[in-house]
């Protein structure tokens, strides 16, 4: 009776929604395609195809007609499913002599097998009970559109809710699904637990305040995914590892609904679930005050209540909630880096990639070595109070809860609050654990971290002068190391004052990126205090974000006659945020123009290298997965330059960083004596 009584609650809420779910066909749908990352450029985009699950060929038909598809029909198609039909295989989810039901001929009924022969109901009963293929004639989405007809949308029933999203050609997408209440100012938030209502994941939910717009009802997740199973979960091998993505942006600044982190290529291309989350940012989310219950770190614990939310949901998507790898950018991988420290979050993701994390000194510091709440009250929220009129009244904190929230975002004051603080709760030490006393103590997360070759390059001032000693003293860095010290050269170039900043450049690349994150994989790898086989990597290739680009033209690519969007191949500096199109292959789909080949190669071997590690903890994809999806150009791309080797202990000889660029390549350690002369020595986290 209570599966009855199920199914049949399911049918009046599809019925209410008007959106077919997989409880309501009563099959899992899985999206296959071979996406080469051109979108509705690509020649193969006509590939796609949803699998249904075993059932007789009626139902197969009346279940894609319920999806709006038809059964697969191979006159109406000019791309080969081949590709799908290997990876089906590769899986172990089907073997090669499989049959699929397909549409069938004038005369009989008709499938296909896995090496792609057609056969027809003479050959094999017409009362078999099938796999299915249908159409899957969704169209693609941009920057600038996604058809969210009802034709294309789909329910699923998680959270206690039937949240109804859509599908574009390449995944599932499900938008601004809560996943807090709207947490009363200055406290934590909590997972949200749904009514049995209808919910709409069909738009993207508010962003967090932020600049004086957005909204403090913001925390919002969105999910891209390949394959929605029925009846609320699906077999623990059939369920896609989860990738959770945390934004950076100074803790000022950011939203998991900026289209470069679209998932719908890392979900299609790397066959994994992507997740991304808001949190509150600036006052909203980090304010502490020396009362002794305000104490911060609500923007991080947003993060970590997503991840429980993840957890305890994702396999209504698809996901498997014990394959999660957190993975973030810049105060985003700051979050990563965070939530690893924390009690809050231990045990609950398997991976973590922070990439160009901020560590060492200057901007960086306090990203990585988190303040006491007295020293954050000192900081910054003394100079709030002040210009808020808020440090004589009775209550600092009632005073603030009761200005409005663009008071608390606009500006200079907008920025003051951005620090993470050691709470005792979210934070209990002031630095990520990475002694010999911490060995073992996140044995269970895999880790992938490193930086762009000249973060640095966006973060600094670019002063015009000749000389470097104004130049560094004009930026903040150590003028006497840097002039003295024989190791930080002036290039000889035509451009003087871009020599000054090269070196200005590279100062801070050190200070703030590359020495601290170094040390820190050396300190992990050495101390054993993660999963065995942790990897670093450096961008040596970029493509800087446009709406994010300080100091043009530095960090862009020159321009020139034979290459009008940039040549790669000519020098520039590879600055922060410059690998994010790259690692959600979304050069096109934001409406940019590829500069060489390369751009297009370099992407697909990223997305792959990326997911690779999210669905095994390696970042070399296997060469039986990358032949069977025919991503024929990350083979080549890995035949050429050799595995990707992990870190080792050797100081002396530590040849296991990836140089990611057009051929990538194992190097050493770059600038280990600039880093302990600025005093941040590959030994600092010992």
């Amino acid at each position: 009776m209570a599966s009855a009584l199920s199914i049949f609650i399911v049918a009046l809420a599809q019925m209410a929604s008007g959106a077919p779910s997989p409880n309501g066909i009563g099959s899992d749908l899985s999206i296959l395609i071979n996406n080469d990352l051109r979108g509705p450029q690509s020649s193969s985009a006509d590939s796609g195809l949803i699998l249904l699950t075993p059932r007789s060929q009626v139902s197969a038909a009346k279940a894609c007609a319920e999806l709006g598809e038809s059964l697969w029909t191979p006159e109406s198609k000019n791309t080969s499913i081949q590709a799908n039909l290997d990876y089906l295989t590769y899986q172990g989810k089907y073997s090669s002599d499989q049959l699929y039901w397909i549409s069938s001929s004038a005369t009989a009924k008709r499938a296909i097998d896995g090496k792609g022969r057609i056969r027809d109901s003479t050959t094999f009963s017409p009362h078999s009970q099938l796999p299915a293929f249908c159409t899957q004639s969704a169209p693609f989405s941009d920057i600038t559109t996604q058809d969210t007809s009802s034709r294309w949308q789909a329910t699923v029933h998680s959270n206690n809710e039937y949240i109804t999203g859509f599908r574009d050609r390449l995944s599932f997408r499900f938008l601004g699904i809560r996943f807090a209440p709207e947490p009363k100012r200055f406290t934590h938030s909590t997972t949200y637990h749904g009514t049995e209502n209808n919910a709409s994941a069909m738009v993207y939910g508010s962003q967090c305040y932020q600049g004086g717009v957005g909204s403090e009802d913001c925390l919002f997740l969105n999910v891209w995914t390949p394959f929605l199973p029925a009846h609320g979960g699906a077999p623990k091998k059939d369920l896609k590892p989860v990738m959770l993505w945390i934004y950076g942006g100074g803790y000022t600044s950011g939203t998991a609904n900026d289209p470069t982190f679209d998932g719908g290529n890392l979900a299609s291309r790397g066959d994994v679930v992507m997740v991304a989350c808001n949190y509150r940012l600036g006052a909203l989310g980090f304010l502490a005050l020396d009362d002794g219950v305000t104490k911060g770190n609500y923007g991080l614990g947003d993060a970590i209540t997503a991840l429980d939310w993840v957890r305890r949901n994702i396999q209504n998507f698809g996901g498997d909630p014990d394959r999660i790898t957190i993975f973030g950018q810049s105060a985003g991988a700051a979050s990563v880096r965070a939530i690893m420290a924390s009690p809050k979050a231990k045990g609950k993701f398997a991976a973590a990639i922070p990439m160009s994390n901020l560590g060492g000194g200057g901007y960086g510091e306090t990203y990585s070595s988190w303040l006491s709440i007295d020293a954050a009250v000192s900081l910054a929220t003394k100079p709030l109070l002040a210009a808020t009129n808020c440090t004589t009244a009775t209550s600092q904190l009632e005073c603030l809860r009761a200005l409005p929230a663009s008071t608390l975002s606009k500006g200079t004051i907008g920025n003051l609050v951005r620090y993470l603080v050691v709470d005792g709760t979210y934070l209990k030490t002031s630095q990520l654990p990475l002694s010999s006393s911490a060995m073992g103590s996140l044995g269970n997360v895999h880790l992938l971290q490193g930086l762009m070759r000249d973060d640095g390059g966006a973060i600094t001032s670019y002063v015009q002068t000749t000389n470097v000693s104004q130049a560094i003293t004009t930026t903040g860095f150590n003028t006497s190391v840097v002039t003295n010290s024989g190791l930080f050269p002036v290039p000889d170039g035509v451009n003087k004052t871009l020599n000054v900043f090269n070196v200005t450049a590279r100062v801070a690349t050190d200070t703030i990126f590359r020495c601290s994150d170094e040390a820190s994989a050396y300190a992990g790898v050495l101390n054993d205090v993660f999963a065995p086989n942790q990897y670093f990597y450096e961008f040596n290739r970029s493509y800087q974000t446009p709406n994010w680009n300080p100091n043009p033209p530095v960090c862009q690519a020159p321009v020139t006659a034979s290459h009008p969007y940039g040549d790669p191949d000519q020098e520039y500096f590879k600055c922060h945020s410059g690998e994010l199109f790259y690692t959600f292959g979304t050069i096109l789909r934001m409406g940019y123009q590829l500069r060489d080949v390369n751009d297009l190669l370099f992407e697909q071997f990223i997305v792959d290298t990326w997911t690779s590690f999210a669905r095994s903890y390696d970042p070399n994809p296997s060469n039986g997965y990358l032949k069977a999806r025919r991503y024929e150009n990350t083979i080549a791309a890995l035949q050429q330059s050799g595995p990707w080797t992990p870190l080792t202990k050797n100081k002396a000889d530590a040849r296991n960083v990836r140089l990611l660029q057009d051929s990538p390549k194992m190097v050493p350690f770059r600038d280990p004596d600039q880093c302990a002369a600025l005093g941040w020595p590959i030994e600092l986290y010992l």
